[in-house]
């Protein structure tokens, strides 16, 4: 035997077993794992593929990861409607901040998605039948927070009752942008009553006054600072998902073309609508005036 194939005396060999870390715990007959906790079971069996090909694991795996950073997305966002609400913006801030990050995730996904050839997706699509991302509770409750509204689009849930409560009560409730806005007239600023006012069931579309009541947050920063980052944050909110929906239009059109989506809508035709909504209108209307 040369010295090459010599054991090293703090190397585990042959007929020397590797040591654990000093300390790791390893009796958890009535102790929590860490897949107990995390409920590991549960989660990687949820992967059910329709079809037996290869590509559609990808599929799913994408999707559900997806819904799981829209419940956190969520999560935060109702955290952060409260904390504004209650004027605690420095709790709001690192809120919104988060959700900025979970969209960074959102975006970066696509491009793993985008891996997936239109070869490749042919082979299971029919298997999908009529579901579609169209149907997604969780993204339709996003998009209503953020201002987006529109009634018809409860109709998806209809034969799912708690679902659809559950959005029709989204519908119903502040946007937030509308909590942003009555923030700042208790804050004394000139926000418009009509707009304070507003039937928050429908969409948001701008109001002259809310310019003028930003302009004057934006012309004195040092008066207005918390106005003025909070502002930036919604800002950086709608940046984000509009990166998001531009990367879902070039991954569907780089997949499918221009066919119809599995749920019946136009496909690219229909994403490519929303790239021209605004949440926060008047946000990006004050660049241009300022």
């Amino acid at each position: 035997m040369t010295d090459a194939d010599t054991p090293h005396p703090d190397k585990p060999g042959k007929d020397k077993p590797s040591k654990l870390p000093d300390g790791a715990h390893t009796d958890f007959t009535d102790d929590m794992t860490y897949g107990d906790y995390l409920q590991l079971d549960t989660i990687l069996s949820a992967q059910r593929p329709v079809s037996d090909k290869h590509d559609e694991q990808l599929f799913i795996i994408i999707h559900q990861t997806t819904e799981l950073w829209m419940k956190l997305a969520l999560h935060e966002m109702h955290a952060a409607i409260d904390a504004i609400i209650e004027g605690n913006l420095r709790a709001a801030f690192k809120m919104l901040a988060r959700i900025g990050r979970i969209q960074s995730q959102l975006i970066q996904s696509w491009d793993v998605l985008s891996t997936l050839t239109p070869a490749d997706y042919l082979t299971f699509r029919d298997a999908l039948g009529h579901s579609s991302g169209f149907q997604s509770l969780q993204y339709r409750q996003i998009e209503f927070l953020f201002g987006n509204k529109n009634r018809a689009m409860l109709e998806p849930h209809r034969d799912r009752p708690e679902d659809y409560k559950l959005l029709e009560k989204t519908l119903n409730s502040p946007t937030l942008y509308d909590v942003v806005l009555r923030l700042l007239a208790e804050k004394g600023l000139p926000v418009p009553e009509e707009v304070l006012r507003r039937d928050v069931t429908e969409r948001y579309t701008g109001h002259p006054g809310v310019t003028e009541m930003w302009l004057g947050v934006y012309r004195d920063t040092d008066k207005h600072w918390q106005e003025y980052e909070l502002a930036e944050e919604l800002v950086d909110l709608e940046d984000w998902f509009q990166q998001w929906r531009f990367r879902h239009v070039t991954t569907v059109e780089r997949i499918i073309g221009n066919k119809r989506g599995t749920g019946g809508t136009a496909g690219v035709a229909y994403l490519q609508k929303a790239l021209d909504i605004r949440f926060f209108p008047e946000l990006w209307e004050v660049r241009t005036v300022l």
